[in-house]
């Protein structure tokens, strides 16, 4: 009888502890929350960390986390009497291309409605303590065409003048690159 109770004792707790085991994994998954960072300091203010003219340095990685390309950029940002943000980006990447990009960042109950020409998806920017969180869809050239890639957006205020941006890439839920640029106030 000892035996029997000694088997059916191991074959409960063999799915009971992959159940468990699983959800430990799991969690360990979960994204960060915005709350999170709610009490973190210094405070990251939109309209008042993008004024005036910022600059940024970064990287580009492929899947695998190899730099693939770096840049720096100039950012002109300003707001209107209505609230709306407007920040204009210029690229230089180091082989030798220029992007430029418009974000328009329009008022909403969830924060800031972002938009761009070459944003197929436009995401809402919210923030809490030192941190803001963007999630939108970015049509980017490939090859000799175009690609719509969801771009996860983290960025997070060091210093008053100084907010490290975080960007994982990815495309039918796979992750394809990342991009990791630090901005200054000039």
């Amino acid at each position: 009888m000892q035996s029997l109770l000694t088997a059916i004792s191991k074959r409960l707790s063999t799915p009971i502890l992959w159940i468990v085991s699983s959800a430990l994994l799991l969690s360990g998954c979960a994204s960060p929350s915005l709350e999170d960072y709610a009490d973190r300091t210094p405070e990251l203010v939109p309209e008042e960390f993008f004024t005036g003219e910022l600059s940024a340095r970064g990287v580009v990685k492929n899947f695998s986390g190899e730099v693939i390309r770096t840049f720096d950029a100039d950012i002109s940002a300003s707001w209107d009497d209505s609230g709306v943000g407007t920040l204009d980006e210029v690229f230089r990447f180091n082989d030798g291309e220029v992007q430029t990009r418009v974000w328009t960042l329009t008022p909403s109950e969830e924060g800031y409605h972002a938009d761009a020409g070459d944003v197929v998806e436009p995401g809402t920017m919210r923030w809490r303590g030192n941190a803001i969180h963007m999630n939108y869809v970015l049509r980017v050239a490939y090859g000799d065409g175009t690609l719509d890639v969801r771009m996860d957006d983290w960025m997070y205020l060091i210093t008053p003048d100084t907010l490290i941006n975080q960007t994982t890439m990815s495309k039918w839920g796979i992750d394809v690159g990342e991009v990791v640029l630090v901005i200054q106030k000039k």
